[in-house]
């Protein structure tokens, strides 16, 4: 499955950023936006970002820290590392970024490395989610926080039917007029799966979180789970 799974994110590369927006109605920025604040990063830190994807919350995180920081963007899809590469040799002044291929179930890091990470719409494709968290918990520091953003299925049935009606009438077909119907088709199935901010919150305290909160935005179809390691 992890290598199906990256064979879609190496395809859907090239669009990557244009669906992103076309799935939330560019709303996408304003939600990562708030995971990096929730993320509690600050300037001189260092942070992580899993699941960097094209580097979109990674260079938030790194205009959020300033010179004096340094990011660290993961991701196990070389052609996205390699656009969120490109991406950051444009930007004025240039990022301290370092891009890392790696598998979030297994990152090459030290523990207590990170004072602060961010995930954004990562979490839902991993396929050990309690490891990815045990993982995310073992590189931050004590008392250091992150920020998981993803979709999830709402609560409210009419939301739930009202998500799936977009999945189905508008994202796919969009998809579809792109050449990447197969890979999108993949969402709602990925959607049933994901556990709901409630089982979000257990699982990350399972592994050893001391706070775990999850904060539904966008009419509960998203979420963003906040973590903090013990002092």
């Amino acid at each position: 499955m992890t290598n199906e799974i990256q064979a879609i994110f190496n395809r859907i590369a090239p669009v990557y950023d244009q669906l992103n927006d076309w799935l939330s109605l560019g709303q996408h920025r304003i939600w990562k936006e708030m995971a990096v604040k929730w993320s509690a990063a600050k300037p001189g830190d260092t942070a992580l970002d899993l699941c960097c994807g094209s580097g979109d919350l990674a260079l938030r995180l790194a205009r959020h820290l300033g010179t004096t920081g340094q990011v660290y963007g993961v991701d196990f899809s070389p052609n996205l590392l390699k656009t969120a590469r490109e991406r950051s040799q444009k930007q004025y002044p240039q990022p301290v970024i370092n891009w890392v291929e790696a598998d979030v179930l297994n990152l090459p890091f030290d523990d207590n490395q990170f004072d602060a990470a961010t995930m954004g719409y990562g979490l839902r494709n991993v396929k050990d989610i309690p490891l990815s968290l045990q993982e995310l918990y073992r590189v931050l520091k004590p008392g250091a926080k992150a920020a998981i953003l993803d979709f999830h299925r709402p609560s409210n049935p009419a939301l739930r039917a009202f998500q799936q009606w977009y999945l189905d009438g508008f994202v796919v077909p969009v998809a579809n007029h792109l050449g990447l119907k197969e890979e999108y088709a993949y969402i709602s199935p990925s959607l049933d799966r994901f556990p709901i901010g409630k089982e979000q919150v257990e699982l990350a305290r399972q592994v050893g979180f001391a706070v775990a909160t999850h904060y539904p935005i966008a009419s509960d179809m998203m979420g963003v789970l906040v973590v903090k390691k013990n002092e």
